[in-house]
């Protein structure tokens, strides 16, 4: 018997958009929420492949009568995520306050990069973006060099599409009580300084006291950062604590009495060359050897075709495959009682199932040829392999 998941239940009409919504959407379909994805039609659906567990409803919003359609199924929805620049939705007739109007439990989630007001609220932006005005992006970045953002993962999916996910958990949580849904104004920008709180509430202890690059935590301390191996691969070195940092000096073949103090900022350029010399004298396998099963906090650098061959990831499954072998992380954090069961199903083509979701909330069959004719609803079920 399959047991329920956490969001089962919980029905979610998703706008189509780029990485953070998306994420957001599919992070809710694994915990078992029902996930409508709204397409343009003709358009080539979720490009960050984030459409696992949804399905597809390909509508003209642009048009009235699809913009009622979309009316509709809100009606009738838990949740509704969409992540426009501000304004694009009032334009439609979509606001919140028309669509609560009409259904006041609904929970409308809106992810911008900037927020819905302030004088950036209506710009282009992109993670960099995000991360630059959050303050963030100030802090990462090696000494003398520019700051540089680690991919787009902190205000794309760390400040935007996890936050606004919890915002929304947060609501369905409130509603139990109200029985009134709201609106969530999540952002890339807050988000991610929001995220960075223990940047801000470290500030004066000292930690941050070096220019860039040159701290504890930014990659100035011999015993924070990575290694070059003799076989071009990396090891990630984290003795922060004194009886770590002498497991880590006894791996690496050194003696403390006979180095400088773990805490002696002036040295640690020099000591960083001395642990890249040694570092490079091995391999990343030998260095395993060495470190695997120790608390000296040195663990190896794996690459995406290693990491599902790690051996703790395969003790846990970790990792998953879908059925056209695509591999991903399994859904994070585990549950005990609903754990989430991701769907192993390809991602769903543009329309895919646009009729039957109509008809599942309440479209009749002339309802939607009329519409497919007035080229309001666009539908593609795939054609069967004979």
């Amino acid at each position: 018997m399959r047991v329920p998941m956490a969001l089962q239940g919980v029905s979610v009409v998703e706008l189509a958009g780029l990485a953070p919504g998306p994420f957001c959407g599919m992070v809710l379909a694994d915990f078992g929420a029902q996930v409508v994805r709204v397409d343009r039609p003709g358009s080539r659906g979720d490009l960050s492949r984030m459409a696992r567990g949804k399905r597809s409803l390909a509508v003209d919003l642009k048009r009235p009568r699809g913009a009622a359609v979309l009316r509709s199924l809100c009606a009738r929805a838990d949740v509704m995520l969409e992540s426009f620049r501000p304004g694009v939705m009032e334009k439609l007739q979509l606001s919140p306050e028309i669509l609560q109007k009409e259904n006041p439990k609904l929970i409308y989630a809106r992810l911008s990069g900037f927020g819905q007001s302030g004088r950036f609220s209506r710009v282009a932006g992109h993670d960099i973006n995000y991360l630059a005005l959050s303050g963030v992006l100030s802090r990462i970045g090696r000494s003398g060099e520019a700051p540089y953002a680690p991919l787009n993962l902190l205000a794309d999916f760390g400040g935007g599409g996890l936050m606004c996910t919890l915002g929304i958990l947060m609501a369905l949580f409130e509603r139990t009580r109200s029985g009134k849904g709201q609106v969530i104004d999540a952002n890339m920008v807050e988000g991610t300084a929001y995220l960075g709180s223990f940047l801000w509430k470290t500030e004066q202890t000292g930690l941050w006291g070096q220019p860039r690059g040159q701290n504890m935590l930014d990659g100035g301390a011999p015993f924070y950062t990575t290694y070059r191996t003799a076989d071009g691969g990396f090891m990630a070195v984290g003795a922060l604590e004194p009886q770590f940092y002498e497991l880590l000096l006894k791996g690496l073949g050194l003696k403390s009495d006979e180095l400088p103090s773990q805490m002696s900022i002036t040295d640690w350029p020099e000591m960083k060359k001395k642990f890249a010399d040694i570092f490079a004298k091995k391999t990343k396998a030998e260095w395993c050897q060495i470190f695997d099963g120790t608390d000296a906090c040195v663990t190896p650098v794996l690459t995406f075709e290693e990491v599902t061959h790690c051996g703790h990831h395969k003790d846990r499954g970790s990792f998953i495959i879908d059925r056209e072998q695509g591999v991903s992380p399994r859904p994070a954090p585990q549950l005990s009682n609903t754990p989430a069961v991701p769907s192993s199903k390809r991602d769903p083509f543009v329309g895919e199932h646009t009729e039957e979701i109509l008809k599942e909330f309440g479209f009749s069959q002339e309802e939607i040829s009329q519409l497919k004719s007035e080229k309001i609803i666009e539908s593609n079920k795939p054609r069967a392999n004979l």
